[in-house]
């Protein structure tokens, strides 16, 4: 009998412990994780001033707030006062980590800035039931891209942040264009520029992939950094940087990529798809990335497959952190997606929302879609490599000799290991 009660007190204490060790730090709690998309709950009912950065893309705040009323009208009791400020998802993170206090209570940033995000306790990780319903309406690349170890920090947002190429189809041919140097030919005959920007290492990487190099960093599940695994510096490598360089030689090359101005090839994104449409009007060609040929052996261009994500600030009163989980599960939800890509082109990572005819029928979006069947997933990577990359472009530019070539992908490999400690 004694023995039966022991047992009986030792199972209620493991029971315990195991409820006390399964609170993560830094997760929601649970009134926050069991909470549906659509539906409210009685005990969040109140009014609630919330800030949030979006996109500083013109129209994004205003269709936000809008957004925000409907989740009011689905969600009766729940009052938000909400302050909508644009700020770009690429500059956030270095805003937010420099004082997380002042930072919004919601934000969108570039999937590259989660591991430091995370690292400066600046988001709170969804609830249980909040992740599970990420994974089940969310697009794999996309869930994957909001998490760090084991789980997700983040809410999908879009599925385009990645590049393809428009072309001026009254002097390409859709044949030629898929060449590199047919392209080059092209430009350079008619007196127009091929602009890509090989001296940022989201392109420059586009060569390397081609050819089969990588460079994959793995990270603790408090976001830091514990190894990497690259190949740049490799056989592959100098090819990627002998392709690199029979671009940046040609008296048509131009490394502004934001600039339309005698473009007859540029390798951009979702992000300038107007641009591109107000530029090439009837003549506009947008396509995959074209392939270049070293040796007799062509590689077709790679690029990375980016992301971008809604994050929420931890916060001291428990039934708001509940109700921002509710409002930033509502903005990424299928519905809200679908408006963005009408409103603005942007590509979701909802899974039904993907199927739309707005999306299907854009031709900005069907490139896209065609170039991820050549991209490697953005995962987590280390902050400082954008800067030890983004050079690649100009040594091959500069280089006069494959010894200069491969000298530069010496250098490269150096401060790339040199970031492990």
């Amino acid at each position: 009998m004694k023995i039966s009660k022991i047992l009986s007190l030792v199972l209620a204490l493991v029971l315990f412990v195991s409820c006390l060790t399964s609170c993560g730090r830094n997760e929601e709690n649970s009134t926050a994780s069991n909470v549906s998309s659509g539906g409210s709950s009685n005990d969040l009912s109140g009014t609630y001033n919330v800030t949030l950065w979006v996109s500083e893309k013109e129209g994004v705040a205003d269709l936000t707030k809008k957004q925000i009323s409907e989740f009011m009208k689905a969600n009766p009791g729940i009052v938000i006062n909400a302050s909508v400020e644009g700020v770009a998802e690429g500059d956030a993170a270095s805003k937010i980590v420099a004082d997380v206090s002042s930072a919004p209570d919601i934000y969108c940033f570039a999937q590259d800035q989660l591991a430091r995000l995370v690292q400066a306790a600046a988001l709170v990780a969804p609830g249980v039931k909040t992740q599970e319903y990420i994974r089940e309406n969310n697009d794999e690349g996309s869930v994957s891209a909001a998490t760090v170890g084991n789980k997700i920090w983040a809410y999908p947002l879009t599925s385009d942040n990645g590049y393809y190429m428009y072309y001026d189809k009254s002097i390409i041919s859709e044949e030629d264009a898929e060449s590199m140097e047919k392209l080059i030919e092209a430009c350079e005959k008619n007196n127009k520029k091929f602009r890509f920007a090989l001296e940022n290492a989201w392109y420059t990487a586009s060569f390397f992939f081609a050819t089969g190099c990588k460079s994959n960093w793995t990270l603790n599940d408090a976001g830091g950094f514990v190894s990497v695994d690259d190949t740049f510096n490799s056989p592959e490598g100098l090819i990627a940087m002998k392709g690199m360089q029979k671009l940046a030689k040609s008296s048509a090359y131009d490394s502004d990529a934001d600039n339309f101005i005698d473009a007859g090839v540029i390798i951009t994104g979702i992000w300038n798809a107007k641009a591109a449409e107000n530029h090439f009007g009837k003549n506009m060609g947008a396509t995959d990335l074209p392939s270049f040929e070293i040796d007799g052996k062509s590689y077709h261009l790679g690029s990375f497959a980016g992301y971008k994500l809604m994050g929420v600030k931890p916060q001291n009163d428990g039934k708001k952190a509940a109700v921002l989980s509710l409002l930033a599960q509502y903005l990424t939800n299928e519905e809200c997606q679908s408006q963005r890509a009408q409103s603005f082109e942007w590509g979701p990572t909802n899974k039904k929302a993907q199927s739309s005819s707005e999306v299907l029928e854009n031709v900005s979006l069907v490139a896209l879609k065609k170039q991820r069947e050549h991209s490697v997933l953005q995962g987590q990577i280390h902050g400082s490599w954008w800067d030890i990359a983004r050079v690649l472009g100009a040594d091959a530019k500069a280089a006069k000799s494959d010894e200069e070539l491969q000298k530069a992908l010496e250098n490269y490999k150096k401060a790339v290991y040199g970031l492990i400690k």
